[in-house]
């Protein structure tokens, strides 16, 4: 497929504008960028897709989300509002979570999996929990990732809130689940190990987890250090800190994926950046739950991978990063905190390099090897679009609605914004009926 007449921003190893760009793929690879005319020379008999002017440019990554919790969309919670993050947990996440089916698993995943094709994300690193229905809960998501065309790496959340059976459920899934994409791969399939969090992790969980993981040969993906209560509670049980802690244990390390890191002091940050262990920023999440602002300036000073998620909300990574750009500004009063190409790094270079743990190609990028992960948007700018400013361009005027075709590993998943792989309406009216059963067993707990 040869793409034609776009205006190209083509992040990777050299980030440029080209304007009446190209980009020519085969299979799931990109094989040649540049001018228009320069391709069209050099592949005379491609099929061709006319960009006619819009922006050309790598589909988008979520470094952490909860297809899981799709379900919590517009439902009241009964009685006095959470005042706190660990009262969120108990009287929505901890609920939710519980009355989960095997279907309900699925169709979540699916409506989650329409709006990332309609934003034009179409890599995650999802992160699950059904704790009454975990056998074969990763592969109910696998089937929903497959029949979208998207690519997904998936682990289920090993607790002990449960209990020891529960506990040993959940890492049974995570074997289970790893042994099979071994035994069976699958191009746009990945996984790690999933843990909850240090406070709701006893010592021999913790152990076992990592001893499993390093048997398998793949990374563990926990929350670290959300909230203060997460703190709190290792520093009573175990008179340490969380990040220490998980140290300790050996959780840490190149494969490892550290979710929020709100709540970490400097030592704690330098144990991530020795580790080499990758962390994950949700700042819409963060703000929503009001578990404060991580201190992402110093993490990526100190050259920790500091990559950009959504913990689950819309799966529009545009308005992440729009946040990502505003909300430490406003949180160092500074004006200069957080510039726009910071919040690229993170968004494409750093997600890019999270994914390498899962998929060998490169992505993220618009340059010859790496997967074919392309959107087209229909953004026409008034002013200068250069090498130099088009992050403030992305900040400042695109989004994920204005696109219009979005492309995995080489797939077409939209076309004109018509989904080519998901049956929306179809996926909706299923996916509504379904919610109105989760909600009544909500109430019920």
């Amino acid at each position: 497929m040869l793409i034609t007449n776009g205006t190209l921003i083509t992040f990777g190893t050299t980030p440029r504008v080209i304007h009446s760009g190209a980009v020519y793929y085969e299979g799931d690879t990109i094989l040649d960028v540049g001018s228009t005319a320069e391709l069209i020379l050099r592949y005379p008999h491609a099929e061709k897709l006319d960009a006619a002017g819009k922006i050309v440019m790598p589909s988008l990554i979520c470094g952490h989300t909860h297809f899981y919790g799709a379900f919590a969309r517009g439902m009241a919670i009964p009685g006095e509002a959470p005042s706190n993050f660990p009262e969120i947990l108990e009287k929505l996440w901890w609920k939710i979570d519980r009355v989960l089916t095997l279907e309900d698993c699925t169709y979540s995943a699916l409506v989650c999996l329409v709006d990332a094709i309609r934003h034009g994300t179409t890599t995650l690193i999802d992160h699950h929990a059904s704790p009454n229905a975990i056998e074969g809960s990763l592969d109910a998501i696998a089937e929903a990732v497959e029949q979208a065309g998207v690519r997904a790496s998936l682990c289920y959340e090993v607790t002990d809130r449960h209990g020891v059976a529960g506990a040993r459920a959940g890492i049974t899934e995570n074997v289970r689940f790893v042994r099979q994409l071994r035994q069976n791969p699958h191009p746009r399939l990945g996984a790690s190990f999933g843990m909850h969090a240090s406070m709701t992790l006893s010592d021999e969980t913790l152990a076992t987890c990592v001893a499993e993981a390093r048997a398998l040969g793949v990374g563990l993906h926990l929350h670290v250090a959300e909230d203060m209560a997460d703190q709190r509670d290792c520093l009573k049980k175990h008179n340490m800190r969380v990040v220490e802690r998980l140290e300790k244990f050996g959780v840490l390390g190149p494969q490892t994926i550290a979710v929020h890191c709100v709540h970490v002091d400097g030592y704690e940050r330098e144990t991530l950046r020795a580790t080499r262990t990758h962390v994950t920023h949700q700042p819409r999440s963060n703000m929503n739950n009001a578990v404060g602002v991580a201190d992402v300036t110093d993490m990526l000073h100190r050259g920790i991978n500091v990559a950009l998620g959504n913990d689950g909300f819309s799966n529009n990574m545009f308005s992440e990063m729009h946040v990502a750009y505003l909300v430490h500004k406003l949180h160092a009063r500074d004006p200069r905190a957080m510039p726009a190409d910071q919040v690229m790094r993170m968004a494409f270079a750093n997600n890019a390099q999270l994914a390498r743990l899962f998929w060998d190609k490169p992505l993220g990028a618009l340059e010859p090897g790496a997967l074919a992960d392309i959107i087209l948007l229909d953004y026409y700018p008034f002013t200068p679009l250069t090498d130099g400013n088009f992050s403030w361009h992305i900040v400042f005027g695109m989004d994920g609605s204005q696109v219009t075709h979005t492309i995995c590993g080489g797939q077409l998943l939209m076309r004109d914004r018509q989904l080519l792989t998901l049956d929306e309406a179809a996926i909706t009216a299923r996916a509504r009926e379904l919610a109105k059963g989760v909600w009544r067993r909500v109430m019920e707990i």
